[in-house]
């Protein structure tokens, strides 16, 4: 019984690791698919960075209202039917013939479905089933979306290029997405409670916390008591310029820019899972060290060496893997999502409870910054001729997060762990306030 009450938090994690993985299957595929559906279609990059775009900004937006629905209907539920849709949404694109298409299936139904199990995912099952090391698992699953691209994108790079053509990539992404669906659905659970241990940590079980009967206003509710509050913008503002740097640019547009410079479209492919490889393993070093150090100062040199690293990006390109560019992999890699265990861990720290909520509405505002980066580098590119412009605005955006990261204050009151029988609210805010929570029926 010992065993298996440690044992579960960690298979929990393992299933959304899994569900992750899936997810980001079609999320790795836009840049490897530019040059393709521009050879078939017409399309500019621009109509191209629009779909991309729409993906995105439904990717952000969805996250907040999904972890509401996840209080409300369930983990599991919901994560299962987000799989379907991206499955739907990766397999109807094989017949698609115009850029509507394109908007309708790649843009809303994938990114309705990837926003459903996005990073708000991984806060759910990071505070509700772990105590201790909170940083470390959400570092983990975080890495789920660079495994994700290390195994697809090769993949799709070489089948798109391939007589098989990029019509039978979305097809493999549809059928890893949907098997994905039992193995949620047979072996995941909502709450440590429901199998009566407590989370990964602690030594009491806490009961889980009454559902609201309303997803979209509890949603809306934490916005609105989250926004009172100076370290929620200070972290929304921040993780928009995460996202433009790199969901936005570096996973959308690298892949064409090192083509305009004469690199085969497969080797910058290669090149953008490295970076995937170099992201898993930074990002699980960035989950250990965030149960270990200050999270502010963590963010802070994040932002800081990537801003320097896309300051070099242009001078770096070349129609050969050079020295130079095997640098830039890696040291761009090691910080690509390294920010998401720290982001999490303040939401938490200023939050409580409330924190998968919040961190959906903060990852809503990463995904917002990267559409609106995905049109206008693609825009830049029609206009300009190449991508140049872009990274150094991006380099001298990530200098002023690191900024912004190193001004996000201290609760006065310190937010107790998970586990205890009924934690205080943080001095910051009470996300969702007593007199706003949802309205319980009248049972006398």
């Amino acid at each position: 019984m010992i065993r298996t009450k440690h044992l579960w938090p960690w298979m929990i994690a393992g299933i959304g690791f899994v569900a992750l993985v899936g997810a980001a299957g079609f999320r790795a595929t836009p840049g490897a698919l530019v040059e393709p559906l521009q050879q078939e279609f017409g399309w500019s990059t621009g109509t191209i960075g629009f779909a991309m775009s729409v993906n995105l900004a439904l990717y952000g937006v969805t996250a907040p209202f999904s972890a509401a629905l996840m209080e409300r209907f369930g983990v599991r539920k919901v994560t299962a039917g987000a799989m379907a849709l991206i499955a739907l949404g990766s397999g109807l694109t094989v017949f698609m013939t115009a850029a509507w298409q394109l908007v309708l299936l790649w843009g809303v139904l994938v990114g309705l479905g990837a926003g459903s199990i996005s990073l708000g995912f991984v806060a759910t099952i990071g505070t509700r089933w772990f105590a201790k090391r909170i940083g470390l698992v959400t570092g983990i699953l975080s890495a789920g979306g660079a495994t994700g691209s290390l195994i697809f994108l090769p993949l799709v790079a070489s089948m798109a290029e391939s007589s098989a053509g990029w019509r039978s990539a979305a097809i493999v992404v549809s059928l890893v997405a949907f098997a994905t669906v039992p193995l949620v659905l047979l072996f995941f659970r909502e709450h440590p409670a429901d199998i009566g241990i407590p989370p990964h940590g602690a030594t009491e079980v806490v009961p889980p916390r009454p559902a609201s009967g309303n997803a979209a206003r509890l949603a809306v509710t934490t916005l609105k008591n989250a926004a009172r509050t100076r370290p929620f913008w200070l972290l929304a503002a921040g993780f928009a310029i995460c996202g433009a740097t790199t969901n936005g640019l570096v996973a959308t547009h690298f892949i064409p820019a090192a083509h305009d410079h004469g690199m085969p479209s497969v080797t910058a492919a290669g090149l953008l899972a490295l970076i995937g490889v170099f992201d898993l393993v930074g990002t699980i070093l960035s989950g250990w060290l965030t149960d270990r150090v200050d999270s502010r100062l963590l963010l802070a040199i994040y932002y800081l060496l990537r801003g320097i690293s896309l300051l070099a990006l242009p001078h770096v390109f070349d129609d050969t893997v050079t020295g130079f560019m095997m640098v830039f992999v890696v040291f761009y890699g090691l910080d690509f999502i390294a920010t998401v265990p720290p982001t999490v861990a303040l939401c938490r720290e200023h939050f409580g409870m409330s924190a998968p909520i919040v961190f959906g509405w903060v990852f809503a505002s990463h995904q917002i910054g990267a559409a609106i980066a995905a049109t206008v580098a693609g825009m830049t590119r029609d206009g300009f001729g190449n991508y140049a412009p872009v990274w150094y605005v991006a380099g001298f955006l990530s200098i002023g997060a690191a900024v912004l990261s190193m001004k996000i204050m201290r609760p006065t009151v310190e937010t107790p762990p998970v586990g205890t029988a009924t934690p205080p609210v943080p001095a910051a805010v009470d996300a969702v306030a007593d007199d706003e929570r949802e309205p319980q029926p009248n049972r006398g």
